[in-house]
């Protein structure tokens, strides 16, 4: 604990002179956007945007902060980061797009909002009507029901493994 009662490496740390919004704040490249969206610190990250935060600033690890707040299973960071226009669909150097990584963490409701909202760009950019994405829910929907059964195979799976009576 520091002189001052904070934590090192905590959000007041960002506050000081000389932190620029877009500047890496740790060793991994990550901004304060960054942290703002792994800390669930969904009113930091909103001043962050309101200062000009780039939303799709990538880390060492290829995240950006979209990937942080699906990570840290935070709708409400995730929906601060798609209405300012954050790329749902940019992946981390392992591949995975947010929605990836928050059905991988067991965040569903995260990974159904980011699933959903990449769907309805796709619509979009195709030029469809409001109309054809309802015909099209469906499969979005089938979509992310073997997601979640996919999840939930691995997480009983991991489980099996853990246990040391071989059961």
């Amino acid at each position: 604990m520091r002189e001052d009662g904070a934590e090192p490496g905590s959000f007041s740390d960002l506050f000081e002179a000389g932190t620029g919004v877009n500047a890496p704040a740790d060793a991994f490249g990550q901004s304060p956007a960054h942290l703002a969206a792994w800390g669930g610190e969904a009113f930091f990250l909103l001043w962050q945007l309101q200062t000009g935060a780039d939303l799709n600033q990538q880390d060492c690890l290829g995240e950006a902060p979209i990937h942080k707040a699906a990570k840290a299973g935070s709708l409400e960071c995730l929906a601060l980061l798609v209405a300012g226009d954050a790329k749902i669909d940019l992946r981390n150097n392992r591949g995975q797009t947010a929605a990836d990584l928050a059905l991988a963490c067991g965040f569903l409701e995260c990974a159904k909002f980011l699933k959903t909202i990449q769907h309805t760009q796709t619509m979009k950019l195709r030029g469809q009507s409001g109309s054809s994405l309802n015909g099209n829910h469906g499969v979005l929907s089938e979509d992310l029901a073997a997601q979640e059964q996919e999840w939930e195979a691995s997480r009983s799976t991991s489980r099996k493994r853990r246990r040391s009576d071989g059961v």
